[in-house]
């Protein structure tokens, strides 16, 4: 509703077309139709619109017949956890917005950032290169997980019975060990997730005395099939454990010691802050973590 009265509406429409030139609209049998220059300035009209509106509230209605094609790299993670949540949602919102998702370790994903060949980054990260955004999408804390009737199911859960069983470690590419069986250091762009940083215990493979990480594997997809049928034990992001316990015969446990927080974020160019579309698929995942419960 305009909220003004018709002859408001009228003597608005009389100035209008004396500034335009035009009639706008007229009389036909059906009631009043667009005269083609109305039709001409409708699309310009609409955008301007759209752009006031982006200025307003700061998001970017995208319209359901809205085609683009959007390439997000994402660690393992996020892939199996975030990423499932916005696609039902564009399933909704955007049906004809396309993601090319591409798998890659965190060092590997800055760069194609940098170069142009990603508009969006999930995953950890520590210290960025000027030029990038960053927005945290979530924090989590991590929980060990064991197959059912694990002997650590059954009684006080503590480091030393921890340390009493082999581990099966995250170890993303690019973070593997040097020529000397050591694992570098993780600067700038790396942040490992694995169960020594929770332990805080990592020295060369093994997870403080007693314990070692008898098989490490590069993501977190690859962790259940090998605790399924072993002691093996591991450490998993709590949403992502309970997703492997929901399709396999594996259980939950707390850890002995304070649990390692991950935060998860997501990462454009500043480049691309003039980017409606980028922008407001930045705000649809930021929205779709809210599903994820």
């Amino acid at each position: 509703m305009l909220s003004v009265t018709p002859s408001a509406v009228s003597h608005a429409l009389r100035r209008l077309r004396q500034s335009i030139g035009d009639e706008l609209f007229v009389s036909t049998e059906s009631g009043m139709a667009p005269t083609q220059r109305a039709l001409e300035l409708a699309s310009a009209v609409r955008e301007g619109l759209s752009k006031l509106e982006l200025a307003l509230t700061g998001k970017q209605p995208v319209p359901p017949e809205a085609l683009r094609t959007f390439r997000i790299w994402a660690t393992d993670y996020p892939s199996m956890v975030i990423l499932p949540s916005l696609v039902k949602r564009l399933a909704k919102s955007a049906p004809n917005v396309d993601l090319r998702v591409f798998s890659s370790n965190r060092v590997d994903c800055i760069r194609h950032l940098e170069k142009g060949r990603a508009d969006l980054v999930i995953g950890s990260f520590t210290e960025l290169p000027a030029g990038i955004r960053r927005s945290r999408l979530l924090r989590e804390d991590e929980v060990i997980i064991v197959r059912t009737g694990h002997p650590l199911t059954r009684g006080r859960m503590t480091k030393e019975r921890l340390l009493e069983f082999p581990h099966v470690v995250v170890e993303p590419t690019g973070t593997m060990e040097d020529e000397n069986g050591e694992f570098p250091d993780e600067q700038a762009k790396c942040k490992r997730v694995s169960v020594e940083s929770a332990l805080q215990e990592f020295q060369y493979g093994k997870i403080g005395p007693g314990g070692r990480a008898a098989v490490c594997v590069a993501n977190f997809a690859a962790v259940a099939p090998f605790l399924q049928f072993s002691d093996m034990v591991a450490m998993l992001p709590r949403r992502l454990a309970l997703w492997a316990a929901a399709n396999a015969p594996l259980a939950l446990l707390d850890p002995p010691t304070t649990s390692i927080t991950i935060e998860i974020e997501m990462l454009w160019d500043q480049s691309a802050d003039q980017d409606q579309g980028l922008q407001w698929l930045v705000n649809e995942l930021a929205e779709s973590i809210g599903d994820l419960g």
